[in-house]
This record gives structure tokens, C-alpha cells and sequence, in this order.
């Protein structure tokens, strides 16, 4: 077996921040007692801030960014896991404070590895990746806190990003009404193509509000946004209804009253991905590969880029420029 990895590195050259390809040692892939050959990786909005200096995301210097990461296990060490068996890696410092999935080998513990489930395969589970499995843990929050289909239509935020889109696919695939909101008016032909009941502009749900509550509308909402999008969200969804919420593009800060909660019972609940225990995550990649599988997921095409092609990508997610998933493979 090789002794090295061609990987892309982000960090500080001579106090400059540089991207670069370079061959780095296996033994230079941080600790971890399992060694992963990838096959397949993706780009996040995370990804973009790992990479970019003004990001404030990486937290070792230099860093193999890539959140996620599909392959197949090369050494297992004492980890007890099957060499030549596909997995998944993904979360907890996985491509910010340990390298990550875009480099052909990846050196990982075995604390964070997921078993491949039925129904996915490495090409597949990250065209999922952790957009996707955000998108799956937001479902899985509102059915909890009481959403089934036929109670009411359900929005998605940030419906072209990678969670938005899943939870689209994901929430026709279990029945639900699902009204996508988007600022591309462009999207709005394959948005409906993956599943989406109606398609909603973006200016009427990040539009601001004097008054504490609207019309009720939402039986539930899954919000990638956050800021005024997310506070819109809280202030128009129906008495009981949850909104699910996980992503800040459009702003940390929340502007809101006590009114939804108090007034109509609504539920905020709060979606983490990367801490997420590994029972548990197991668990959700098995919903994934099954009940919350898109329908278009093993037909849809999808971008493929090498390293070299990652840097334009990487900035324009930042800018939110990317519509869909873009698959890395690190191998190119």
C-alpha cells in the first residue's frame, strides 16, 4: 500500500493562506485507529469556511477540509470493524480540527465510523452526506414533536442548498405538502421535480415584521436560513407546529417575541449534526437508506469534481452560487 496521499491542503504558506495539492504522509493524517480509502466526498457551506481564511473554521493549520467522507476501510487496527467494508465518516472534527475527506486516504477513529446501510452506497451516501443527514435529523425532530402528513402544508428554507433540497426530497417522499421557499426563480422546475407541492419567493419569508404573529400557515417548517427567515418561520406556523431549525446563512441574530410559544404552542427545535452520538447516527443512516430516501437519489446526476476544480466551488457556496450537492472525488 502507498505511503502517501495526494490531498488538498488550506492553511498559512509563509503567512499567506494558501490552497494547495500536495502528497502527505498517511502518518501525517492525524490520530485514529482506522484507515479509510475514500472514494467519494462532497462540499458544504462548512467546507467553504474551513477553507477560507476568513472562515474562522479550521482549527489546525495545516488542514485536509472535507466535513464528509465514503469509502472503504483499508486497516482496521483493534477497532474489531471489517477491512474491505464501505463506510461512512462524518461530523464530530472530521475536516476542521482533523484532516477530512478530500484526499484519497483518510485516517479517522473508529468512534466515528458508519457502517454502510442497505439501500446506499459510497457514491450515494454522499450525494446525502451532512446536508442531507441534517435534512434527515430536522424530519425525524418534527415527526417527533407530532408532524404527519395531511396535517398541513410543510416550508423549507434554503430549499436549493444541500439540506433544504433533502428535506424537500425527503418530506415528499414521506407524503407531506411541501412548499419550497427560494430566492432563484429559476428553481423552481427542478425543485418541483423533487418534490415540491408549491414554490414560494424568498422575499416573503425574509421579509421583516413589526407584528409578533401572522396568519397561521405551516404545520411545520424546516429552516436552513435562520435570521429573519427563521424568525418569519416562528411567527406564521400553526398552533403546535414545530420548526426545525439548523442553518444561519441568512444571519445569526433572531428577532422574535415570546408570542409563537406562548400564544400557539410552537415548538423551536434545534438541529446539531456533529455531535450527534454514534447509536443514534447509525440509527438516522438507516432512515436514510430507506423510509427518508429521496426517490430521485439513485438517478439524479450529479457534479463531480477533482481536487484541482474544488477552489471556485468552495467559494461559491460561501456566496450561495451552488444549487443541489457537488460530489468530490478525491482519487481524480
Amino acid at each position: 500500500m502507498t505511503s502517501t496521499t495526494r490531498a488538498l491542503l488550506v492553511g498559512k504558506v509563509n503567512d499567506v493562506w494558501t490552497r494547495r495539492i500536495e502528497e502527505v504522509s498517511l502518518d501525517a493524517l492525524g490520530d485514529g485507529d482506522v484507515l479509510v480509502k475514500v472514494d467519494w466526498s462532497c462540499i458544504n457551506y462548512k467546507d467553504g469556511l474551513a477553507s477560507s481564511e476568513k472562515g474562522r473554521v479550521a482549527r489546525i493549520d495545516p488542514l485536509i477540509p472535507g466535513v464528509d467522507l465514503a469509502g472503504t476501510i483499508v486497516d482496521a487496527g483493534e477497532s474489531g470493524l471489517a477491512v474491505g467494508s464501505p463506510v461512512i465518516v462524518h461530523g464530530y472534527d472530521v475536516g476542521v480540527a482533523h484532516h477530512g475527506g478530500y484526499a484519497a486516504y483518510a485516517r479517522v477513529s473508529s468512534k466515528w465510523v458508519v457502517p454502510m446501510p442497505s439501500g446506499l452506497t459510497t457514491k450515494t451516501s454522499m450525494m446525502v452526506g451532512t446536508a442531507g443527514f441534517t435534512a434527515a435529523l430536522s424530519v425525524d425532530a418534527l415527526e417527533r414533536a407530532g408532524l404527519r402528513p395531511g396535517t398541513g402544508p410543510v416550508l423549507v428554507t434554503g430549499s436549493t442548498g444541500g439540506v433544504g433540497s433533502y428535506a424537500v426530497g425527503m418530506l415528499a417522499a414521506r407524503g407531506y405538502e411541501v412548499v419550497a421557499s427560494t430566492g432563484k426563480a429559476s428553481a423552481a422546475d427542478w425543485l418541483r421535480s423533487i418534490g415540491a407541492s408549491d414554490v414560494m419567493d424568498r422575499s416573503e419569508t425574509s421579509a421583516e415584521q413589526a407584528k409578533p404573529l401572522e396568519k397561521e400557515r405551516w404545520a411545520g417548517v424546516v429552516d436552513c436560513v435562520g435570521g429573519s427567515t427563521l424568525a418569519y418561520a416562528l411567527r406564521t406556523t400553526r398552533y403546535g407546529g414545530s420548526v426545525a431549525a439548523s442553518g444561519l446563512t441568512g444571519g445569526s441574530d433572531l428577532h422574535t417575541t415570546v408570542m409563537p410559544f406562548i400564544l400557539r404552542g410552537v415548538n423551536l427545535l434545534g438541529i446539531d449534526s456533529v455531535q450527534v452520538d454514534l447509536a443514534s447516527r447509525i440509527a438516522m443512516w438507516a432512515r436514510i437508506g430507506s423510509d427518508l430516501k429521496p426517490t430521485w437519489l439513485d438517478s439524479q446526476e450529479s457534479t463531480v469534481l477533482g481536487l484541482e476544480e474544488l477552489a471556485p466551488h468552495l467559494d461559491a457556496i460561501l456566496k450561495g452560487d451552488v444549487t443541489g450537492r457537488l460530489l468530490v472525488d478525491p482519487n481524480r
